[in-house]
């Protein structure tokens, strides 16, 4: 008499899970070439990587129901199930911590040192080139007045130094910055501001940032302002501070090193 052998069921998940958590991670790679190449069209990159997390979140559910057929029937396919979620999850990592930042931040585009008059961009040719011909739009009173909440602390920085080496600083903090200075004009002349234009991009993505600083000679040193704007989205998930940031304490070592 013949014995019958009774196979365990195989979920169909967990493959699917893993083949999709593969090809959104090809996906997701292939998006942060083309955001970074300035030849590319920025906002179809945008819509790649878009595309790329969603087949993540995808595959994660897939291996969650894999999962639930594996407890409740004895189901093979465990290890592909894991191998999975693992991989989904490593594409989602930080698009969920930047969606987690962002729901604790305002939802902001532009953030300035002077709130009251932010420097104002630039309109010359090379800079319209450098932004995309894109003039970064003014923010609301409402906004300004959420930054002047969530960044008490982004603030002008003044220097008791002369507008020349002032400048002469917050260029080289701009090149260790590693930003692409568009244009610079030092204090002076009828208006006596000095100005530097620039686009910084940001460290993941390459995504680009408008940002331009504007010294102001006083009678006590010279005043720095910084204006930094977002170009794609509708916020900037802290981005735009931290640039900011990082930049005026770049200048500040660069003084206290000539100390």
């Amino acid at each position: 008499m013949r014995r019958l052998i009774l196979e365990e069921p195989v979920t169909r998940a967990a493959p699917w899970s893993l083949r999709l958590a593969w090809f959104s991670l090809a996906v997701v790679a292939i998006a942060l070439v083309l955001v970074r190449d300035p030849r590319a069209e920025t906002d179809a990159a945008l819509a790649v990587l878009g595309s790329g997390v969603g087949l993540a979140a995808l595959a994660v559910l897939l291996a969650l129901a894999a999962f639930v057929r594996i407890w409740r029937e004895g189901a093979r396919g465990l290890g592909i199930a894991v191998g999975g979620l693992l991989l989904a999850a490593l594409v989602l990592a930080y698009p969920a911590y930047m969606t987690v930042r962002g729901a604790m931040l305002p939802p902001l585009t532009d953030v300035s040192t002077d709130i009251e008059n932010p420097p104002a961009f630039s309109r010359s040719r090379a800079a319209w080139v450098a932004r995309g011909w894109r003039l970064p739009r003014d923010s609301s009173p409402a906004a300004r007045a959420l930054q002047r909440e969530a960044y008490p602390q982004i603030a002008p920085l003044t220097l008791d130094l002369g507008p020349d080496e002032a400048f002469a600083l917050a260029l080289k903090a701009a090149q260790n910055r590693k930003w692409q200075v568009v244009e610079s004009y030092k204090p002076g002349g009828r208006v006596g501001n000095g100005r530097i234009e620039a686009v910084v991009r940001s460290r993941l993505l390459g995504l680009p940032y408008d940002v331009t600083v504007r010294l102001h000679p006083r009678a006590d040193g010279t005043r720095i302002d910084v204006r930094s704007s977002t170009r794609f989205g509708d916020r900037d998930y802290g981005q735009n501070a931290d640039h900011i940031r990082a930049y005026l304490d770049e200048i500040g070592n660069l003084a206290l090193a000539m100390k």
